[in-house]
C-alpha cells in the first residue's frame, strides 16, 4: 500500500503558511512504515522541535486503477476517514530552502496517523463533510471537503495519471488553516461531523 499525500488544497492553509498557490496538486508519498500503530502513542523524535499536526480527510481505494476519469472516480472508493499529517516543521523549512524533497520532514515513522473509516453512504455529498481537530479540549482545525481547490474525484483523476492506484491506497486530501506544534502530554482528537475517528497522545 502507499499513502498518496496532497498538498495546499485549501486556500487558508496556503495563506497561513505564506506559500504560492499551486496551479496542479502538489502531491508527495509517506512510506507504510510512516503509519502510527494502532493505539500507540506519537513519540516526538529527536530530530525535530516544531512538529506540526495537519488534520485531512482519508480516502481508501478499493479496486486497481490507472487514467481514472473524473466521472468514474467514485467507483474507486467507498470509504472516507480522518487522519493526521505530521510534519517536522524547520525540517521541511530547511529543506525547501535548498530546495530539497520534503520526505524527511513528512514521511518519518509514526508521521501518518489513519483513524478509523465510515462508509461513503454515511454522507449526503462527500464534496461537502464537516471535519476538525482538537487539540486537549481546544478545536484548532476546522474544515469543510468544499472548500478543496480540488475535489476527492479531482484528486483520483489527477494522482492516477502518475500512479496506479491499488486497493488498500490511501489519499490524504489536504489540510486546512490552523496547523500548529504538539507538545508533550498533548491529546490530538478528529472528528468527521461529530463522529470521533481518532484520540491519540503526544509523548
Amino acid at each position: 500500500m502507499k499513502l498518496i499525500c496532497i498538498g495546499r488544497n485549501y486556500t487558508d492553509h496556503i495563506k497561513e503558511l505564506e506559500n504560492e498557490k499551486p496551479t496542479d496538486p502538489v502531491v508527495f508519498l509517506k512510506p507504510d512504515t510512516a503509519i502510527l500503530l494502532k493505539k500507540q502513542p506519537f513519540f516526538i523524535p529527536d530530530f525535530s522541535e516544531d512538529i506540526h499536526y495537519e488534520v485531512e480527510v482519508l480516502v481508501k481505494i478499493n479496486k486497481v486503477g490507472k487514467y481514472i476519469d473524473k466521472k468514474f472516480a467514485h467507483k474507486y472508493y467507498d470509504q472516507i476517514g480522518l487522519g493526521i499529517d505530521f510534519t517536522a516543521r524547520d525540517l521541511q523549512a530547511q529543506l525547501k530552502a535548498k530546495g530539497l524533497p520534503w520526505e524527511k520532514a513528512k514521511a518519518f515513522d509514526g508521521a501518518a496517523v489513519i483513524g478509523k473509516w465510515l462508509p461513503k453512504t454515511s454522507f449526503q455529498n462527500i464534496n461537502q463533510i464537516n471535519f476538525s481537530l482538537k487539540q486537549n479540549e481546544e478545536v484548532v482545525q476546522s474544515g469543510n471537503t468544499e472548500l478543496m481547490l480540488w475535489k476527492i474525484d479531482e484528486l483520483i483523476e489527477y494522482v492516477s495519471k502518475y500512479f496506479t492506484l491499488k486497493i488498500g491506497d490511501i489519499i490524504f486530501t489536504g489540510t486546512p488553516a490552523g496547523v500548529g506544534k504538539v507538545f508533550v502530554e498533548d491529546r490530538l482528537t478528529g472528528y468527521l461531523e461529530d463522529e470521533e475517528m481518532f484520540s491519540i497522545k503526544i509523548k
